[in-house]
């Protein structure tokens, strides 16, 4: 067997005053974040909303955000200490403690929390939060809301009460075929890798139940003059937590808020100004008209406007090529229509390159409709990328190290977005790195294109780390389609990213 491998280089990260680094906490503090440009230090005003027992506690948490923790952790280099929120990512965090704290009575909470059926208190939950929430959304108001989640909440999940028994018993079969299938082709997945496999494809489970935290989302994002919510639980304020230690904490949710708050904290360096990125997926759906369909959203990033998502066509569920859904050419169309559209009107201008991101194979229909899409387009790429078994494995005890590209007999391509880092000195997994396999659609630079994917891996603002093992194009997919489960057919999805994180 021949095999060929090559290292693609890690790519750099572009911040503030043209900093560029590989890691966001170096990038962060030598540069600042990309949108202050200036080098100075910016005030954003935030909200939050808790139930009235724990509002010192979390408050107080959020203060310290202006001030040095120091990391437990052995590996300095990727947990260093956080330097307060001024130095770390060149913000001002600050709370109104007389207009922007909404407090739950303890009393409230737990006459919600305990009256009722398991739907109703649910329900009531959810009003409870999102009438204090909804007070925020005004102007002059906080540009994003800090919501304290006990854990009753934070872990709050109900059966869809939307579905009849019958729909119910067809989603529990399609969710058993689809672990069982999973359970098949990666059975020797290691748990994380698992996960990772199952967010790349349709989750029935998605609208059997409800989570609290994605139904609270959904309610308040279309709200009038709605802002980001941003979740915080237990396990970040309180003191003897176990969990992350406070310094890794700080600089997650610190690069985290700013986000959510207008900024926008970096981007890839050397992707090719005009080049849009779409990821597309497919989510279960329940529809007003009662049929149960697949939903298809495309997810778009360039580094010409924010992430943003755009709702694609319903797919009926027997809309299928080997079990897993596909577009027709006049929804493909039609879909990337809508992405052009809105990348129009964030931009001025339309792109000159699509790149097209899709956890199952290119059918021939969705390239057909992907193509005629062309028009000021100089080029479509179609790239597929999914799990796989495939293990290499390095003379030694080193792991093999991310952006390796590997060719095998011409025919498959795999590339490795989880590895050993090199300004880490260390491979942050607990298990042998597993790549994910590229699949052209017609002719496309695979190894172009898997530098374009790893690049996008470094997209997440959820984390100041910076790796992920999807690229955002898919990785964005799993946080819209969820909250998709809880809107209506006439709702617009709100198409900025922030809102969903």
């Amino acid at each position: 067997m021949r095999i060929t491998l090559k290292q693609i280089p890690e790519p750099s990260l572009l911040f503030g005053r043209g900093e560029l680094s590989f890691d966001p906490k170096i990038g962060l503090q030598q540069g600042g974040l990309l949108s202050i440009d200036d080098g100075s230090v910016k005030t954003i005003r935030l909200g939050l909303v808790s139930v009235d027992t724990e509002t010192s506690k979390i408050f107080s948490w959020l203060k310290r955000l202006g001030g040095w923790m120091i990391d437990s952790a052995d590996n300095a280099l990727r947990f260093p200490r956080f330097p307060g929120s001024q130095k770390a990512v060149h913000c001002r965090f600050e709370i109104n403690e007389t207009k922007h704290i909404k407090e739950i009575s303890e009393t409230e909470f737990l006459l919600a929390l305990k009256t009722g059926s398991q739907t109703e208190r649910f329900e009531n939950l959810l009003q409870l939060y999102s009438s204090r929430i909804e007070t925020l959304f005004r102007d002059g108001g906080p540009s994003c809301v800090v919501v304290g989640f006990p854990e009753e909440v934070a872990t709050l999940r109900v059966a869809n009460t939307r579905l009849s028994y019958q729909e119910q018993q067809l989603l529990q079969r399609l969710q058993d075929e689809a672990t069982s299938q999973q359970m098949e082709l990666f059975d020797k997945f290691t748990a994380e890798e698992k996960r990772v496999a199952r967010e790349l494809l349709p989750q029935a489970e998605d609208l059997l139940f409800r989570s609290f935290h994605r139904a609270l989302k959904a309610r308040c994002m279309n709200l009038h003059g709605a802002v980001p919510l941003q979740i915080i639980r237990g396990h970040t304020y309180e003191p003897d937590s176990n969990k992350q230690n406070d310094a890794t904490k700080a600089w997650n949710i610190s690069v985290a808020l700013a986000y959510k708050s207008g900024e926008i904290p970096w981007q890839p360096d050397g992707l090719v100004p005009g080049t849009c990125f779409v990821g597309i997926s497919f989510h279960h759906l329940k529809r007003r008209s009662g049929d149960l369909v697949y939903a298809s959203l495309a997810q778009a990033y360039s580094t010409d406007t924010e992430p943003y998502a755009i709702k694609g066509e319903s797919v009926p569920r027997d809309q299928t090529i080997g079990k897993q859904p596909y577009l027709k050419p006049e929804q493909a169309e039609a879909v990337i229509s809508r992405v052009i559209e809105q990348y129009e009107s964030q931009t001025g201008d339309g792109p000159s390159r699509i790149v097209i991101h899709k956890s199952s194979m290119f059918q021939a229909p969705e390239i057909e409709g992907f193509r005629r899409c062309l028009g000021d387009v100089s080029q479509v790429d179609l790239v597929s990328l999914s799990p796989t078994g495939l293990r290499l494995l390095n003379k030694g005890t080193r792991e093999v190290s991310r952006g390796s590209f590997v060719e095998v007999e011409n025919a498959r391509t795999f590339l490795f977005t989880s590895g050993y880092v090199d300004w880490w000195k260390s491979y942050p997994g607990p298990h042998i790195p597993a790549p994910l396999e590229l699949r052209r659609a017609d002719g496309e630079d695979l190894e172009r294109c898997a530098a374009e994917i790893l690049a996008l891996t470094k997209m997440n603002w959820n984390s100041a780390e910076g790796l992920g093992r999807t690229p955002i194009t898919i990785s964005f997919a799993r946080q819209v389609g969820t909250v998709m489960t809880e809107l209506k057919d006439e709702d617009d999805v709100n198409p900025f990213f922030r809102f969903y994180m």
